[in-house]
């Protein structure tokens, strides 16, 4: 394997044990998001997308060359040619089979590429959804308690309309009273778009919960390609050696 072969299959298994660390169940979404926040990656941040889009078009470069390749030593000249010379079969099908493991790499490390950074933004966006979610149920817990308290101070003033004397005590209480039930219509909009927006955001969540599944239901699909594959790859190598 050449030097630049040997990088790019590197940097294949590295996002692998990337994106494996980041599909851990036991490490929360906005754990993640705090690790995000370091500082290191706010000095990094400026040049991601101008690296992120490089290694795009690197690996794309990679990707086209070794499907020339396999074209090349699969094409229909190159088996007459190994026909009229024998010695060339052996040489030709180690040649074809260099080309498709280089097709299989390139390949794997755009698409996990391209998954890392997907999986990067759901994780953040899952994490955000999340903290908004905890405030917004903690809002609607402390407006619920406050209405609640200011009924309580309702019935209070009810009982205390009843048992008081006097027109000026029954105004103060009336005006009391008026007070409250306006606090308390206040109290239940609030509430109410509380609750609205905390239904929306539980939705949002679980639909990047959903999004996050699939992708890493589909990532495993790929690894066990990638495994049969390696496997196939091996094999073809051990008995060529032989």
């Amino acid at each position: 394997m050449t030097l630049q072969w040997t990088v790019v299959a590197t940097f294949l298994y590295i996002e692998i044990g990337v994106l494996l660390i980041l599909c851990l169940p036991f490490i929360s979404a906005q754990r993640w998001l705090k690790i995000f926040k370091f500082r290191i990656w706010g000095r990094v941040a400026p040049y991601w997308n101008k690296g992120f889009l490089t290694m795009i078009v690197v690996l794309i470069v990679l990707f086209l060359d070794a499907v020339r390749e396999v074209r090349k030593y699969s094409g229909t000249d190159a088996n007459k040619d190994a026909k009229l010379n024998p010695n060339m079969f052996d040489h030709l099908h180690m040649k074809l089979f260099r080309s498709q493991r280089n097709l299989y790499i390139s390949g794997f490390s755009l698409f996990l590429w391209l998954t890392l950074r997907r999986v990067v933004t759901l994780i953040t966006q899952l994490a955000t959804a999340q903290g908004t979610s905890d405030a917004l149920q903690t809002q609607a817990e402390n407006t619920n308690a406050a209405a609640k308290k200011y009924m309580e101070d309702n019935e209070r003033l009810k009982s205390a309309l009843k048992k008081g004397k006097g027109n000026e005590g029954e105004n103060i209480v009336e005006d009391e009273r008026n007070k409250l039930k306006e606090e308390i219509e206040k109290l239940k909009d609030e509430l109410k778009k509380t609750s609205e927006a905390l239904t929306k955001s539980k939705n949002e969540v679980e639909a990047v919960k959903k999004q996050s599944d699939g992708l890493s239901r589909e990532y495993d699909r790929l690894l066990q390609e990638h495994e049969k594959i390696q496997n196939l790859a091996e094999a073809k190598n051990n008995k060529k050696d032989h």
